[in-house]
């Protein structure tokens, strides 16, 4: 599948690019000829030193860093590292929340046999969580600010559908025909400017 939106450039600098990323499009090249459009290959088409410092699933929408040379990739996923950088996202989960706010804190790695899965495992798990905060309800959905705390791949969509709160439209952890497209959206980011300093922030309103 292969998404015909075209990405949305927020800022631009000698150091980094922030991007809006489309629903349906693939942040880096996959395996086979089919999965090398992608964002990362577009922007290189007109930034020839865009890096990518990390990554949303291709069904999730919204705001990504890039770095501009390898030694602002090294800088600036060090920053991702050490979790100097602030990403919000928003949801629309099926049912209602018990708790206007709370975190999930559930050991996530690799289900191996049925990848790109995730499962939570208690015994070989890395550390996982996620802050959650209850924005409002809509036909017995929920709408929710997601934080992860950590960065582990699928984590908002395992760990919300591990508490019984499957993100609408997740084909992998919930029920694909609950909605159009996944309903997650890369909201906001905040990070110092990894060369001067600044402080930075860039928010996207989700599309649904």
């Amino acid at each position: 599948m292969t998404s015909n939106n075209p990405f949305e450039l927020i800022y631009q600098d000698d150091s980094l690019l922030v991007v809006n990323k489309p629903a349906g499009m693939l942040a880096v090249p996959g395996r086979g000829e089919d999965k090398q459009d992608c964002l990362s290959a577009r922007l290189l088409q007109t930034f020839p030193d865009a890096l990518v410092v990390h990554r949303l699933d291709m069904a999730t929408s919204g705001l990504m860093v890039f770095a501009r040379g390898a030694g602002m990739q090294r800088r600036i996923s060090l920053m991702f590292q050490e979790r100097e950088v602030s990403k919000r996202y928003l949801a629309i989960v099926s049912g209602v929340l018990e708790r206007e706010a709370g975190e999930i804190c559930l050991p996530l790695i690799s289900d191996w046999p049925n990848r790109p899965r995730q499962m939570i495992d208690h015994t070989l798990g890395k550390p996982s969580l996620t802050r959650y905060r209850l924005l409002g309800m809509e036909n017995s959905n929920s709408h929710v600010e997601l934080e992860p705390v950590t960065g582990r791949t699928h984590q908002l969509r395992v760990h919300l559908a591990a508490i019984g709160h499957p993100i609408l439209g997740d084909a992998l952890y919930g029920d694909a025909a609950s909605a159009p497209r996944l309903l997650l959206h890369a909201c906001s980011l905040s990070f110092n400017h990894p060369v001067s300093g600044e402080p930075l922030n860039f928010a996207s309103p989700a599309p649904f």
